[in-house]
């Protein structure tokens, strides 16, 4: 999992990227290459 500033750049890189909030923390996930995953916060 990366730590990034902005996660509008990681969400553009894969169309499957979904950005979620959880418990005040913004993620990025993606459930077909789990490879992506970030989170900001």
């Amino acid at each position: 999992m990366k730590i990034a500033n902005s996660l509008k750049t990681l969400k553009k890189r894969d169309k499957n990227c979904r950005v979620v909030r959880r418990k005040g923390r913004v993620y990025v996930i993606n459930k077909t290459n789990p490879r992506y995953k970030a989170r900001q916060g």
